[in-house]
């Protein structure tokens, strides 16, 4: 038995309290119906800026009834310290998902990003130190790496942000590094890179580059690249986001604050990407409607190429991808052909 099967045994067996913030989210939707399917009981907040509620439906109808009664719903925001001191009473275990993603809106939106992800950030950070959750499992970046150059990106090397989100993030791990250093609050941060999968919004100007491409594909629009499509990415399928929370927050034994890389541990470039996308619809679907890529300028604030080392949370935790960006695909454009009708 592997650690991750291991962990997921041990939490059935001694079910615990979880908190997740940003729960009707992409990722935090994914752990939500992960953890009641391990029969745990789960407290979840958000305030739908950029969550949705067909995403809770979609966990209430892949679980079962009895499983759906030990999930408490906290419509709040992660801005208001008197939400989060309600949201942690009683909790083990804090996955804190919540945050305003994406480097363009951050560019353009500086203030409210900061908000978000620092100040909110900062209220979780308060009130779960003060009710004594055990262990903060939050949601770090690979956009901390900013123009570090070398690859494969590794914990200890980063380099200068390139973009106020990036900043944020980056102030997430200083202030849990602080609380450990000053009240021995345990936290562990994953820097994830470009998680992908079923429930991504691929709607709005700050949609990722994988739902808005097998969106417009479907719909027979023009995929739009940014720059000349060799800008390359560590993407990586949700269940291997999942498994790392579970895996840091059950068994990491560091008395610091941890940081793992949360990857596969490979590069993708965008243009590599499109032909997987369309290979996948065209072995599920069979024949596609026209689709014609369009090359943008580079996007601002982006780096050029990215890719993780998973040795550290792999020798620390056990953490081993179950998905490559092929096999993570299939699922993922089966649930938006799905849809697509």
């Amino acid at each position: 038995m592997n650690l991750y099967a291991q962990a997921k045994s041990d939490l059935q067996n001694a079910p615990r309290r979880w908190l997740i913030t940003g729960v009707a989210g992409f990722i935090g939707s994914h752990l939500l119906e992960t953890l009641l399917k391990l029969d745990q009981t789960v407290v979840g907040l958000d305030n739908f800026s950029t969550g949705y509620r067909h995403n809770l439906e979609e966990v209430r109808n892949s679980v079962s009834p009895q499983q759906w009664t030990r999930f408490q719903f906290i419509e709040g925001d992660i801005r208001q310290s008197e939400t989060c001191v309600k949201a942690v009473e009683g909790i083990d275990f804090v996955l804190h998902q919540a945050a305003l993603g994406s480097v363009p809106r951050s560019i353009a939106d500086p203030i409210l990003t900061n908000e978000n992800n620092v100040s909110g950030f900062l209220n979780m950070l308060v009130a779960a130190r003060d009710a004594g959750v055990q262990r903060f499992t939050y949601a770090a970046s690979s956009s901390t790496y900013g123009d570090h150059a070398a690859l494969p990106k590794v914990e200890e090397a980063i380099g200068n942000p390139l973009s106020p989100y990036a900043v944020t993030k980056y102030v997430n791990e200083l202030y849990a590094d602080v609380f450990a250093r000053c009240y021995g609050f345990s936290t562990v941060g994953l820097r994830y890179f470009n998680v992908f999968g079923p429930r991504q919004d691929p709607n709005g100007a700050y949609a990722a580059v994988i739902p808005k491409w097998i969106a417009a594909i479907l719909a027979g629009e023009s995929v739009k690249i940014n720059g000349d499509g060799e800008t390359s990415r560590d993407f990586c399928f949700v269940d291997n986001a999942v498994q790392a929370n579970i895996l840091s927050t059950v068994h990491d034994q560091s008395s610091n604050a941890a940081i793992y890389n949360v990857a596969v541990g490979d590069r993708t470039t965008l243009n590599q990407l499109h032909l997987e996308i369309s290979a996948a619809l065209t072995k599920l679907q069979g024949s596609l409607p026209a689709s014609e890529k369009m090359h943008l300028d580079f996007r601002a604030g982006d780096v050029r190429h990215s890719q993780a080392s998973i040795e550290k949370i792999s020798e620390c935790l056990g953490y081993a991808p179950t998905h490559t960006v092929a096999e993570g695909l299939v699922p993922t454009c089966q649930w938006f052909i799905s849809r697509s009708g």
